[in-house]
């Protein structure tokens, strides 16, 4: 069951669903941040799954424009820097308002994983790990046609039927994506630069057969964040969470002990 919070905080005005995932109490709680079409109903029994393993407690939610959280305007276009917005704003107001502990592990997938990554950069002591799955830290020519395939398919097939069994209002949650992605001032957003402040430990999981994405964006983030731990799937895509989970599991379960958090 999922439920809705009132953001009225730092420039925000919305609602935002959320579902807590109860699967134990020890460590920090797991804070799921999904893909640029994602929302709580879209990870599937994936957190539970995740929080079960580790022993603790998940929190999902979906952004603003995505699932049953406040649709777009009609005329409103996320702005260039929107990911950096909801790591430095969004965020923060959305675990104080839940009065979420102090010291969440982030598990962020794409655009996901790179607020995660934002967040753990601008408050370095406040996540105790970060876990980016297929993040981005910068556009690449493959992400640019992937996306460009994605908006003729939106036109041309079922995807937005399909997409409006998990999202309030399908065409807020697909242009806000697509539309900001496509815009030929984001071809030169980076934010490679930012993570040489992140302190806590890091997982980066990538799949070799990303679509949207190549090794290049783990890899320098390796570059940045000397701490990161990589992990590469085989016969794995953009969303290994999918492609497989028990393999992500496996992984996150051995960092979380890694790091010192219990699990």
């Amino acid at each position: 069951m999922t439920h809705s919070v009132r953001i009225a905080d730092r420039g925000f005005d919305l609602d935002i669903e959320y579902a807590w995932i109860d699967a134990g109490t020890s460590g920090p709680v797991v804070v799921f941040l999904h893909e640029g079409l994602g929302s709580v109903a879209m990870w599937r029994d994936f957190p539970a799954r995740l929080c079960s393993a580790l022993g603790m407690r998940g929190l999902v939610y979906s952004r603003p424009g995505y699932g049953r959280s406040t649709p777009r305007g009609k005329d409103e276009r996320w702005p260039v820097d929107f990911m950096h917005r909801q790591a430095t704003q969004l965020l923060p107001a959305l675990l104080a308002a839940l009065d979420v502990p102090a010291h969440p592990l982030l598990f962020g997938h794409s655009d996901g994983g790179s607020i995660a990554l934002l967040y753990a950069a601008a408050f370095p002591d406040a996540p105790s790990g970060v876990v980016a799955m297929a993040p981005h830290l910068f556009v690449e020519d493959v992400s640019v046609q992937s996306i460009e395939a994605a908006r003729q398919a939106y036109g041309d097939t079922d995807l937005r039927t399909r997409l409006g069994r998990y999202h309030r209002d399908p065409d807020s949650a697909f242009f806000g994506w697509n539309d900001v992605w496509l815009d030929p001032a984001f071809r030169s957003w980076n934010i490679e630069a930012q993570m040489s402040r992140i302190s806590c430990p890091v997982l980066a999981i990538q799949g070799c057969d990303d679509e949207y994405g190549t090794m290049a964006q783990v890899d320098r983030l390796a570059d940045r964040v000397l701490q990161a731990e990589l992990v590469k799937l085989a016969a794995c895509g953009h969303s290994p969470h999918r492609d497989q989970p028990d393999r992500v599991v496996e992984a996150v379960r051995a960092f979380v002990r890694a790091s010192g958090m219990t699990a």
